[in-house]
């Protein structure tokens, strides 16, 4: 069967596109909202030792919210919180 006449592959891209196009206006709406209730900017969530290296990972892990961890580094769980550098910051190339 011809990839162009594939009636699934037409449907996933549509219903492809309409996901995505709900989840931008959901966006737009709760930017409108958070700039209306006077907060603007979204707090950042990387650790500011953890700036530009590549070993971050930042993905949180756990079944449920109030059992879930964030896994900052592979070196430091929960992030660099030392006065000086982290010794295994390692930046992007």
């Amino acid at each position: 069967m011809d990839a162009t006449r594939d009636p699934f592959k037409r449907a996933n891209y549509l219903i492809r596109k309409a996901h995505h196009a709900n989840w931008h206006r959901t966006q737009s709406k709760q930017q409108i909202l958070r700039s209306q209730l006077g907060f603007n900017d979204i707090a950042f969530s990387r650790p500011r030792a953890c700036i530009g290296c590549e070993n971050y990972h930042g993905v949180a892990y756990g079944q449920t919210q109030d059992r879930r961890t964030m896994l900052v580094c592979g070196f430091h769980a929960y992030g660099w919180h030392g006065e000086i550098p982290c010794p295994d910051w390692k930046g992007s190339r």
